[in-house]
C-alpha cells in the first residue's frame, strides 16, 4: 500500500527483513533459499543476505545448506477476530465459561466478539448473524438447544467462518466440553454407592432430571448415570424410575419435582440431575415438602452453585460431577488458533471429569471462600 505521508520514516531493510520473516507460514515450517526468493519475489542475492542477517541475529534457525527455520517465539501473530455467543448469564457455568475466554483471548492476544444467546433459540440465529457481519475469523457457539443447532450451523459455514461448539454438538463444527457418557457413570455409581451404603441398596424410585432441548448427546449423561446406578445397586427390579424435564434449570426443575411430590410416596429416592441449577431444584422441592431426607441428589458441572451447594449442612445434595467451566477458556482458544493456522486437530476435544463432594469440595476449590463464591442469584434460598 503507498504511503507518501509516511514512506519518508520507513526503514526499507527493516520491510525487506520483515517480508522475508512473513513468507514463514506456520511454526515449524523450514523454507531453503529459492522458497523465499520465490514468496517474496526479492532477488537470490538480496535474500541470501537477509537471511544470513536474520540467523545471525538470532530470527532465524539454520536447519542444512540454505534452509531455515523461523524462532517460534519471533512470529508476530496476526490478531484474528473470534467470535463467543454465549449460553446466557443465568447460570454461574456460563458465567465462568464466558469469564474463562474473555481472559484467554486477552492473554492470547485474540478479540474476543462477544454476544448473547440467553438461552433463547430465536436470539442465538440473530447473533449467529450479526457475527457474520461482524466478519469474525471462527466463532464460538455456545447454545443448548439442538433443533436450531443446523441452522446456526449453516449460517456460519455459508459465510466461510470455522467454528467450535461448546457441550452442544453443531453440525460442522469441532466439539468442545464434556465426555457426557463418562460424566454420567461417574454420577450414577456415586449415587449408587451412596444407596448401599445408607439404604442397603434398598431404593424406591429414581428421578433423572433431564434437559429434552439439548438432544441426543447430552442425553448420554442421562443414559449413563443410569448405567452407573445399575453397576452398583443389588437389586433394581422394582425400582420406578422417572424421567422430568428440568431443562436444565433451578426454577422449572423445582416446579417439575413439586408437581412429582403431589403424587409419589416413595421414601428412598435418587435424583440424578443433568446440571446443578436442575439438581438444587429438585433438592429445594424436597426440602419443601419435608422429605429431604427421604432423597439424595447429584448434578453436573461442579459450578460455583453447585460448590455452594455441597458446603450446606447435612446436605442430601451428596455430589456433582465437575467440567471446569473456568478452565474452559485456554483450552478453547488454543483449539481456535490451531484451527485457524490450519493444524490438525481432533473432531472433538473432551474435558477431564471429577467427582466432587461435600467431603473433597474444599480440596478441590481451595479458593472458593477466599474469591466470595456463593449462591447466585439464579439459586435462591
Amino acid at each position: 500500500m503507498d504511503r507518501p505521508n509516511q514512506s519518508r520514516y520507513v526503514v526499507k531493510s527493516l520491510v525487506h527483513a520483515a517480508e522475508v520473516l512473513g513468507a514463514f507460514r506456520s511454526e515449524g515450517e523450514v523454507l531453503r533459499l529459492r522458497d523465499v526468493v520465490s514468496r517474496t519475489g526479492y532477488n537470490k542475492v538480496m535474500c541470501f543476505r537477509l537471511l544470513y542477517t536474520l540467523h545471525f541475529c538470532g530470527f532465524l534457525d539454520k536447519v542444512g545448506e540454505n534452509q531455515y527455520r523461523m524462532i517460534s517465539h519471533m512470529r508476530p501473530n496476526r490478531r484474528y477476530r473470534i467470535g463467543f455467543a454465549g449460553h446466557g448469564q443465568d447460570s454461574s457455568f456460563s458465567r465462568e465459561v464466558t469469564s474463562s475466554l474473555v481472559r484467554a483471548a486477552e492473554l492470547a492476544g485474540v478479540e474476543l466478539v462477544v454476544v448473547d444467546n440467553r438461552y433463547d433459540a430465536k436470539i442465538a440465529l440473530r447473533n449467529a448473524d450479526q457475527l457474520v457481519r461482524e466478519q469474525v475469523d471462527l466463532a464460538i457457539e455456545f447454545q443448548a438447544d439442538e433443533a436450531v443447532a443446523p441452522a446456526v450451523a449453516g449460517k456460519l459455514m455459508e459465510a466461510n467462518i470455522s467454528m467450535i461448539a461448546i457441550d452442544i454438538p453443531h453440525p460442522g463444527a469441532t466439539y468442545f466440553g464434556a465426555n457426557n457418557y463418562e460424566a454420567g457413570l461417574i454420577g450414577g455409581r456415586h449415587l449408587g454407592r451412596w444407596a448401599n451404603r445408607h439404604w442397603e441398596g434398598e431404593v424406591d424410585e429414581i428421578i433423572m432430571v433431564e434437559i429434552s432441548r439439548a438432544g441426543s448427546i447430552p442425553q448420554s449423561r442421562i443414559r449413563g448415570m443410569l448405567a452407573g446406578i445399575n453397576e452398583m445397586l443389588r437389586r433394581m427390579d422394582q425400582t420406578r424410575i422417572v424421567h422430568v424435564d428440568g431443562d436444565g434449570q433451578f426454577k422449572t426443575t423445582l416446579e417439575c419435582i413439586r408437581k412429582h411430590l403431589r403424587t409419589s410416596k416413595s421414601k428412598r429416592t435418587l435424583v440424578g440431575a443433568a446440571t446443578d441449577p436442575s439438581a438444587l431444584g429438585a433438592l429445594r422441592a424436597f426440602e419443601e415438602a419435608g422429605r429431604a431426607s427421604d432423597c439424595a441428589v447429584v448434578g453436573q458441572n461442579g459450578e460455583p452453585d453447585g460448590r455452594e451447594g455441597l458446603r450446606e449442612p447435612r446436605t442430601r445434595f451428596i455430589g456433582s460431577v465437575a467440567y471446569f467451566p473456568e478452565k474452559y477458556g485456554p483450552g478453547v482458544i488454543r483449539l481456535a488458533l490451531d484451527i485457524l493456522a490450519r493444524k490438525p486437530t481432533p473432531p472433538a476435544v473432551f474435558i477431564k471429569h471429577q467427582l466432587i463432594t461435600p467431603e473433597n469440595v474444599d480440596h478441590v476449590y481451595p479458593n472458593d471462600t477466599l474469591l466470595g463464591v456463593t449462591r447466585g442469584a439464579g439459586i435462591p434460598r
